[in-house]
Order: structure tokens, then C-alpha cells, then sequence
């Protein structure tokens, strides 16, 4: 009889080992427990540690809790101006529901993944090829929205979406090499004419400084000599005011009177005053020209 109630002990005790082990699971910090009786969700979301379910009656589905971080695979498309682009992106989303994460869609994962692809490409056709390089942030938020709104009934919330990169046609950037260099090439000219004016302007200010000021100019023709003799040179140029050569090649020029500079003198009063303006009036007369006298000719002629 004692033989017969302890392998019955033995036996109940077997069965309850077996019982536990098949009845308890385990739930991790970062999952949370749905539970599913005979197909039926069961209100309760389990959390984590140790929970007991019903064996071959229950099922339980552990759903991850943490951000889980999808790229996007590289889309193509056309943008507003006519660009070909491929642009590839990363999605960075969680699950903030669980019951509705498993039993709303198949695979939210699969979904987020499609949803992503969609909207990128959608967001491609919508911009342009400046936006798409230049203002990401906004290219971002509108991405974010486009995903999120359908992945909120999910039980599913988008954390943040990023652009990643943006590949163009070699000819495209070629071309946006040569617009770069030719908008530096004119900055470059517009600041060089920008100091040409401010340098001209101070020179014309000097210029005036010193014909107001001679000695100055002097003094600046000095510096620049002792500017250049200071360097080993073995020939040594020294400029030479343009205002005194003109000064002496006036000076040997012949001072010729024309006939309006001379002062005209008034004739005397006299009784052969009325012959003198006739003779005034009448053309001067042709000096004579002594013929060559005949004679021989000398040798050298």
C-alpha cells in the first residue's frame, strides 16, 4: 500500500514537472506577451518574466518593444525638373502596441518596409533636385508623416525617417561641377573689380593729396628708390616725373608771335592818314628774286 501511494506521488509529481515546464514562459524586459486561448485574443498583454499560459490551449506571441532601425532599399525616380535620382533611406520605428501589431497586419515589418518604399518614391516625383540635396530636414518630416499615418493603425510609431543618400547621372554632376566653378569664377571677377574701384579710389585721393602737396610727391619718389635700391639689383630704374620733361621740351621750343598776339599800335595823326589805309588795304608786295648771274659755273656745280 505505502509502495503504491509513493509511485502515485512520484507519478503526480512527474505529471506537474511536465505541467510547469510546458505551461511557463519566459518574457524578456524588451517584449511584452499576447496571448491568444483557443484562437481568441485574451485581453491581458503579458510583461516581462515569468508567466504561466495554458498548454495546447494558449499561445503566446512575444512582440519586440525596441526601435528597430530599416533601411530602405535604394528607389529611382524622376524629380519635379526632370532628374533622374536614386535615393535610399532608413526608417527608424516602434511598436507601442502590441495586441494591434499582431493581429491588425501580417507582418508590420513587411508593411513598414513597403510603406517606406512607396512614400520615398512618391516623395522623389514631388520635389526637386535642389530640395532632395539641400533641404533634407523638410524632405524628412514629410516623409515621416506619409509613413506614420498609416502605420498608426498598426500600433506601430515612426521615430524618425532619414535620407540617406542621393546618387545622380555622372552628366549631372558634371554639369553641376562646371555651374560651381562658373559661380566662383564670377565672385572671383566681381571682387577683383570691387578692389580695382576701392584701389583707384584711394589712388585718385593720393593723386590729389599730392597736386595739392608737391613736395609729397617728391617725398613718394624717394620711398620708392630706397624701396628698390634695397634689394641686390645691379640696375636700379628710377622714374622720372612726365610734367618736367614736358616742361623742357617747351622750354626749347621758339616762342613764335602770330599776328593776332601783336599789339596793334595806333598811327599817328597826319595829313597822309587816308594813303596809309589805302596802302593797308592793298596786298603785300612779292619781294623780288635776283636771278642766278650767268657766268661759269664753278667745278663743284
Amino acid at each position: 500500500m505505502v509502495e503504491e501511494l509513493v509511485t502515485a506521488g512520484v507519478a503526480l509529481a512527474s505529471v506537474g514537472a511536465v505541467y510547469v515546464m510546458a505551461a511557463a514562459r519566459v518574457v524578456k524586459q524588451y517584449e511584452r506577451g499576447v496571448v491568444f486561448r483557443l484562437g481568441r485574443l485574451r485581453p491581458e498583454v503579458r510583461g516581462p518574466g515569468l508567466t504561466m499560459v495554458v498548454p495546447f490551449v494558449d499561445r503566446l506571441s512575444k512582440v519586440n518593444l525596441q526601435i528597430v532601425t530599416m533601411p530602405v532599399p535604394a528607389q529611382e525616380g524622376i524629380t519635379r525638373d526632370n532628374v533622374t535620382v536614386r535615393v535610399d533611406a532608413v526608417v527608424y520605428f516602434k511598436v507601442t502596441s502590441p495586441a494591434e501589431a499582431i493581429v491588425r497586419v501580417e507582418d508590420y515589418r513587411f508593411a513598414v518596409l513597403q510603406m517606406a518604399q512607396t512614400s520615398l518614391r512618391s516623395i522623389i516625383g514631388k520635389s526637386e533636385l535642389d530640395d532632395l540635396l539641400s533641404n533634407r530636414e523638410k524632405l524628412n518630416q514629410g516623409l515621416e508623416l506619409m509613413i506614420d499615418s498609416p502605420a498608426v493603425e498598426w500600433g506601430v510609431t515612426i521615430d524618425r525617417v532619414e535620407i540617406k543618400d542621393v546618387s545622380l547621372p555622372e552628366t549631372m554632376k558634371r554639369s553641376m561641377a562646371r555651374q560651381a566653378e562658373a559661380d566662383r569664377e564670377r565672385r572671383a571677377r566681381v571682387i577683383n573689380a570691387d578692389a580695382e574701384l576701392q584701389a583707384s579710389r584711394k589712388l585718385a585721393e593720393a593723386a590729389q593729396q599730392m597736386a595739392d602737396t608737391p613736395a609729397a610727391l617728391q617725398l613718394r619718389l624717394l620711398q620708392t628708390v630706397v624701396a628698390v635700391a634695397a634689394e641686390k639689383n645691379s640696375t636700379l630704374v628710377l622714374p622720372f616725373p612726365v610734367e618736367l620733361l614736358r616742361f623742357l621740351e617747351r622750354a626749347q621750343q621758339p616762342v613764335v608771335v602770330t599776328p593776332e598776339q601783336q599789339t596793334p599800335v595806333a598811327p599817328a595823326s597826319s595829313p597822309r592818314t587816308g594813303e596809309q589805309s589805302v596802302q593797308e588795304q592793298l596786298p603785300p608786295a612779292v619781294p623780288d628774286l635776283d636771278p642766278e648771274p650767268e657766268g661759269p659755273k664753278s667745278g663743284q656745280d
